[in-house]
């Protein structure tokens, strides 16, 4: 397992279909919509799971400053956004994880426990995770009606597709595509929908 030391937060609140993540806005930078990220448990399991929404609460002096006359100066929205801890809640998707050594597209046995810390996944662990198998984790992002299904699978497959060109596997996003369809074959909104996103690529 690659050890990767780009640490975005800690979670708030889990459950074996996914976890909710806090984070600092210094931490924002790392993770992006779509993105794969994992969560490392104390029995050496790794937990994987794509972002599907990134969450930005105000508070009271956000509101007080908001609503203030005239332009805010720099430093006051450097100092709000540095010094003070402005809540910033990630939301992830559960869709496999690996244990002694074999990435498994199930849900994870059992999920991941307050504070633990979270991940953005490397290149090569995205690539290792997205080839496993036969995309079984595509059911669980298809399977989520209350999301932007079309665009977290454009902006994931957008990062997965980069990743696999730089490894020498350019032919993966057409396997991706062409497996989109058949589980969709079915539900032809949702294909128009998720197609659409991906003309986007």
């Amino acid at each position: 397992m690659t050890v990767n030391a780009i640490e975005i937060g800690r979670l708030l609140r889990a459950s074996t279909t996914g976890c909710v993540v806090g984070c600092r806005v210094s931490q924002l930078t790392a993770p992006a919509f779509g993105c794969l990220v994992r969560i490392p448990l104390d029995d050496g399991t790794q937990v994987y799971g794509i972002v599907y929404d990134i969450h930005i609460d105000d508070d009271g002096l956000v509101r007080q400053l908001v609503t203030s006359a005239g332009d805010l100066p720099a430093n006051v929205i450097e100092d709000n956004r540095v010094n003070r801890n402005v809540p910033v809640e990630i939301s992830v998707l559960a869709v496999g994880y690996q244990k002694d050594s074999l990435i498994s597209h199930l849900l994870p046995p059992r999920p991941p426990l307050s504070l633990d810390s979270i991940y953005l996944c490397s290149d090569e662990e995205l690539c290792r995770f997205t080839s496993a198998g036969r995309f079984g984790y595509f059911r669980h992002v298809l399977r989520s009606e209350d999301l932007p299904v079309g665009e977290m699978l454009a902006a994931h497959l957008q990062m997965a597709q980069k990743a696999h060109a730089a490894a020498g596997e350019p032919e993966w996003i057409s396997a991706a595509s062409q497996e989109l369809i058949t589980l969709l074959r079915d539900d032809y909104p949702k294909l128009m929908t998720v197609l659409g996103a991906l003309s986007e690529l």
